[in-house]
């Protein structure tokens, strides 16, 4: 009981410097149970989406794509309406409803080219009105629509785009194009997580939207009173056999929320990710603020141990303290973690993904799992602290406190860190000489911890050299004031390196992030110049295939010398002696050989779009050993099984591309139904000569009517891969941030420790003459050393796993390795005026103590 007292009183006592450290408890448990609230929350409103929409029974066709999946044949998967007359005859059926849906659409204002498709990516469903849609919204204004030229529009999309009951769109769809006024305008009863929804009578969006007069792409049974969905299911797969898919409501919803799951997880593993590095910096912190308090009462743990006080005892007491601070930390987190579970609603929401944070689910274990790694971490990170307490000898007691040399322990950590940086260094130059990407990943892993670990271990070996140095350039010219903080800086490398490490984790995942970054663009931007031949590319932004009114404005196109046609078939091939695969087939005009001029390393490619041939990847042809000549069986998805001959086979040595296999359109034609055809990805063209800039303004006027489809040139395409990555890396940066927070506030509270350290030395210095200004000149450079000698080790570490990252992308065509010195430089000089910042309150403080009170100070 004494111990807890003693702790409480200490911890009461030092209130002030466990803030700063509570706060990196806090942000840390917080950015924790902000992702685990925020994943549990979208999947939470996607299981009530999928429970309110899902039929007890649902009957689709076999071929029919599950989940987001967009629907690329020209006749889109559907069920004949015969087979839902037939059904509502079914025993155990108490009702039956022919549902139309697809995504392959795209919907326009009449009057201009406003794309109301989500800017977040969700989909834009065209789909039939019937009485089961009143289970998801309300019919809010107007009325339904009946006819051709009406359409229902969900009240997030209308309002987003200032739509209003009359006003005309143009749907773009499969079939063809339409238009129709919107009559009417529904409002979800559960949370719509953005996507756009237009509503249409049922035979509109049978003939119009599906393609097909008389199916439905999914029928919904509703079983009787007293039916199970499996007894129902058995009794539907009983009449119509194996030729459809037919599932329960438990298994519909499980299928659609595969996609969503996997999603969330990557988020989720993601964020997770940047709350350990935030943690990993954090311990840095409390590490360094309980070693300086046990160093500052070392007299006073001389006198507990002197009156009886046992080592478990001072152990004890230093542990107890870090448990408080973990749990006043973590409590503090739980609640900022809702907030920013909140801020990353309202942040998707602005992107177009509609979350309500009414729907916010915070599970029993969210508080439980921030509550045990707030504290873990914490007890964690001040036991070494505490077990030095213990060591404190009563005859502490009669000296003054201090701290003491590393001696010894110092240079054993050292030889370790110094074994733990090679061993590291020798992983990262194992990964730059691997020939396979699985080898590398796992070297370079091992590579980027070891030195991690290792620097962070040597870090006050290295403080001594690299403080002078820096020091040397920016600390001299200011005369004795620089002079005096390069000594503090220098006092004690173990806290000088702990503090620095902490910046340095941080920067160093932003300069190996940026040099990977960088080197992309640079390699995607070399092999766009040497391998791509066509002078527009014309896909759409969102991932849709191109429809066939937009496939003909290209080809209409004046001043074009051609058109290159390209689909992606999904195909089972099976190489001689082998098994099938599951894969996708390039199938392409032969112009497309100008188009990417990817090398072959046997055979020629334009003799893949030869009759009933094909290319192979050189990774595929290596496993399967084969060679030009050979033959190969390809079954194709709804239509019949080729025998096609191995023509060429192409490099891995690419960005673009690689490992496709490609053949021509004409072959596949051969043996896929028209109705079974995907239409384009993507398509390709070229100027005829000398008519490049007049080609691109007439393509793009062919487009200006279809705003769901976007035509670069080389120079724009570019651009976007350079947005792309930026885009990327600046969402990295902002997570990083959290860390570089915590890394800044473990600067702030070194400093202000060490300013109540030195006490009696600074009322010292100001008795002697030193000024306000010259004192806290010294702080402020003392803080602005440190930060830069953590951006010197983290920027260095950096460029050496961005570096050996780049070696290791370098085997899938990203040959080009780029140092964005740009980026790096600024990160340095920002480093220093991060110091500055971190210096202002330690500095303010130590320029207002009172003289006499400081020289008095024991």
């Amino acid at each position: 009981m004494t111990v807890v007292k003693t702790s409480m009183r200490n911890f009461v006592a030092h209130k002030g410097r466990m803030a700063l450290s509570a706060i990196a408890v806090l942000l840390s448990v917080g950015f924790v149970c902000g992702t685990l609230v925020f994943t549990d929350t979208m999947t939470s409103t996607f299981d009530k989406l999928f429970a309110v929409t899902a039929a007890d029974v649902t009957v689709s066709a076999k071929d029919a794509p599950g989940g987001s999946d967009q629907q690329q044949t020209a006749k889109a998967a559907s069920v004949p309406a015969s087979v839902l007359t037939g059904l509502r005859k079914t025993d155990g059926v108490k009702s039956a409803l022919g549902d139309v849906s697809n995504m392959a659409l795209t919907v326009v204002t009449g009057n201009g080219n406003d794309n109301l498709s989500p800017s977040s990516g969700a989909p834009t469903i065209g789909t039939n009105w019937d009485s089961s849609e009143l289970k998801v919204v309300d019919l809010t204004s107007g009325h339904a629509p009946r006819g051709p030229t009406e359409v229902m529009v969900d009240k997030d999309t209308a309002d987003k785009h200032h739509l209003k009951l009359g006003d005309e769109l143009r749907v773009i769809a499969t079939p063809g194009e339409f238009r129709a006024k919107i009559t009417g305008i529904t409002t979800f009863k559960v949370t719509n997580p953005g996507a756009a929804v237009f509503y249409f009578d049922t035979p509109t969006a049978q003939t119009k939207v599906l393609g097909s007069a008389d199916a439905y792409s999914n029928i919904m049974l509703t079983a009787d009173q007293g039916v199970s969905d499996e007894q129902l299911k058995k009794t539907v797969t009983a009449d119509l056999g194996t030729g459809y898919k037919i599932q329960t409501q438990a298994e519909f919803t499980a299928e659609n929320k595969q996609g969503i799951d996997s999603f969330l997880g990557v988020i989720k593993t993601a964020m997770l990710g940047f709350a350990g590095i935030a943690l990993l910096v954090g311990i840095f912190l409390i590490v360094n603020t309980f070693s300086m308090l046990v160093a500052q009462r070392t007299r006073e743990i001389g006198l507990m141990r002197a009156i009886g006080a046992s080592r478990k005892q001072v152990n004890r007491s230093v542990l107890v303290e870090a448990t408080v601070l973990g749990v006043i930390g973590s409590i503090l987190g739980i609640g900022g973690g809702v907030g920013i579970a909140v801020l990353l609603m309202k942040l998707m929401s602005s992107m177009g993904m509609n979350l309500d944070t009414s729907e916010l689910t915070v599970k029993a274990t969210t508080p439980v799992v921030g509550l045990a790694v707030g504290v873990v971490v914490t007890v964690l990170a001040a036991y070494l602290p505490a077990r030095r307490a213990g060591k404190v000898s009563p005859m502490a007691a009669l000296r003054d406190a201090g701290t003491p040399a590393d001696g010894k322990a110092g240079r054993i950590r050292a030889a370790i860190g110094l074994l733990l940086t090679g061993a590291g260094g020798a992983a990262l130059y194992a990964t730059a000489q691997a020939t396979k990407a699985s080898d590398g990943g796992l070297m370079l892993a091992a590579g980027v911890v070891l030195t991690l670990v290792g620097f962070v271990v040597v870090g006050p070996l290295l403080a001594g050299v690299v403080v002078r140095v820096i020091s040397a350039g920016v600390l001299r010219i200011f005369g004795p004031v620089g002079r005096l903080a390069e000594r503090n800086a220098l006092r004690n490398p173990r806290r000088t390196g702990a503090t620095a490490a902490a910046l340095m984790i941080g920067l160093a995942l932003v300069a190996g992030l940026s040099v990977v970054g960088s080197s992309m663009v640079a390699s995607a931007s070399d092999q766009l110049d040497k391998s791509v031949g066509a002078d527009f590319i014309i896909q759409s932004p969102n991932g849709q295939p191109i429809a066939p009114e937009v496939e003909k404005a290209i080809k209409a196109t004046p001043d074009l010398e051609y058109v290159t046609d390209y689909k992606s078939i999904p195909v089972h091939i099976t190489a001689p002696g082998g098994k099938p695969e599951t894969t996708d087939l390039s199938a392409a005009d032969p112009t497309y050989a100008q188009d990417l001029q990817v090398k072959s390393v046997a055979g020629k490619l334009e003799d893949a779009y030869g009759k009933n041939a094909i290319s192979l990847g050189e990774s595929y042809a290596n496993r399967k050993h084969i060679k030009v000549g050979d033959q190969v069986t390809v079954a194709f998805d709804g239509g019949r099984t080729a025998k096609l001959t191995v023509a060429a086979i192409t490099s891995k040595d690419t960005v673009f591309d690689q490992g496709a296999m490609y053949t021509n359109i004409t072959t596949v034609a051969r043996y896929l139904p028209a109705d079974k055809m995907p239409m384009n990805v993507i398509m390709f063209a070229s100027a005829k000569d000398g008519q490049q800039d007049a080609a691109y303004t007439a393509l793009k006027k062919s487009l200006d009517g279809y705003p769901q489809v976007q035509v670069k040139d080389q120079a724009d395409y570019k651009q976007l891969l350079k947005d792309q990555i930026g885009q990327l890396l600046n969402l990295i940066y902002g997570l990083l941030a959290l860390a570089i927070i915590v890394a800044i506030l473990g600067v702030v509270n070194t400093l202000a420790l060490s300013v109540v350290e030195r006490t009696r030395e600074i009322g010292l210095m100001r008795a002697i003459g030193m000024s306000r200004r010259q004192l806290r000149r010294m702080i402020r450079l003392e803080s602005i050393v440190i930060a830069l000698f953590g951006a010197v080790l983290g920027l260095g570490l950096g460029l050496g796993w961005g570096a050996t990252a780049q070696q290791l992308l370098a085997l899938n065509g990203l040959n080009v390795l780029e140092i964005p010195w740009t980026t790096i430089i600024t990160v340095f000089i920002g480093s220093a005026f991060v110091g500055l910042a971190a210096a202002l309150f330690p500095a303010f403080r130590a320029g207002r103590m009172n003289v006499l009170n400081a020289i008095a100070t024991d």
